[in-house]
């Protein structure tokens, strides 16, 4: 029994004696791979140079939170590019105008007060004058949601034609808001960045409660394509990602140009006023145009997220 125990005593020995022998691949310390976000193993030392001492890592700095979309920092100074807008409608012409309803100031007016044929964007005004008269809130919301021109063309000599942008240009005071030349075409009405700027802050804090509603539930519900096919989710929808939005669009080809217009409410609590009027040239697509469009709107989320 005594050899058996001179064995075992042998035997605890040894590997107690290569417990003690460190391993150099064992000294080098933890780091953070920065693109999965798991520690990892450092490569090893090359020769003459000393391993870093071990010993307790240091605690991370705590990263500063992300800025929360649609919420910008009061007071800080944020670059948007004008002319940058403006090469992203080659050959042709935009207008933008960025309003904060909680700072009640405009924060970037580009060319705001360029004349535009309106295409769809005067159904909003379509839309007040319907409500008014007790329109039904299905076909205001329909005419709105889905772009529907055929609706919008019946409300437009129900309710007086021409007259319908003549009558709320004077009530919202609207400087550069003309009917159009011919009083059966609604979509050349001629609009500026500036008016539909005013026409949103008209609805948002002037009419009634239930009017403003179906309004804004027809522009947050907005169909992703219009009535005609058109798809309507260029500008805001694209561009904005998950920041809350509720938008009329516009376009119309080819009068002398192809006309592509994004508008709309952004952002938490509804806080900023998003209108980007383009006026292309007619061998642009749809698609292209739109691209455009969205792309001015990128331009912009600087203003809206304060980053």
């Amino acid at each position: 029994m005594s050899g058996v125990f001179l064995l075992v005593g042998l035997c605890l020995g040894a590997i107690g004696a290569m417990l003690m022998v460190p391993s150099a691949r064992s000294t080098a310390p933890l780091v953070a791979d920065a693109a999965s976000g798991t520690a990892t193993m450092s490569v090893e030392a090359k020769t003459g140079e000393s391993l870093p001492s071990e010993g307790p890592a240091p605690s991370p700095q705590p990263s500063p939170p992300p800025s929360e979309p649609g919420k910008s920092d009061p007071g800080k100074p944020v670059a948007v590019e004008l002319k940058a807008i403006t090469e992203l409608v080659p050959g042709g012409q935009v207008s933008v105008v960025v309003y904060d309803r909680t700072a009640k100031k405009n924060l970037i007016s580009l060319q705001p007060d360029r004349s535009y044929t309106s295409a769809s964007l005067v159904k909003i005004l379509i839309a007040l004058d319907a409500l008014q008269a007790g329109t039904s809130t299905a076909s205001v919301q329909r005419m709105l949601s889905m772009s529907d021109d055929n609706l919008a063309s019946a409300l437009w000599s129900t309710h007086g034609g021409a007259s319908i942008v003549t009558r709320w240009a004077t009530k919202i005071g609207l400087t550069g808001t003309r009917p159009p030349e011919d009083p059966g075409r609604w979509g050349d009405t001629r609009i500026t960045a500036a008016d539909i700027g005013r026409i949103y802050r008209y609805v948002m804090d002037q009419v009634g409660p239930g009017t403003r509603s179906i309004i804004m539930r027809a522009l947050s519900g907005a169909t992703e394509s219009g009535a005609d096919g058109i798809r309507q989710y260029f500008g805001i929808p694209d561009a904005t990602g998950a920041i809350p939005w509720s938008v009329k669009q516009g376009w119309s080809c080819c009068r002398g140009a192809r006309i592509l217009h994004t508008s709309g409410v952004v952002g938490k609590d509804d806080r900023y006023i998003v209108v980007v009027l383009t006026s292309q040239p007619t061998s642009t697509t749809y698609a292209s145009g739109g691209r455009q469009v969205t792309a001015a709107v990128r331009a912009l989320l600087p203003a809206l997220t304060g980053a």
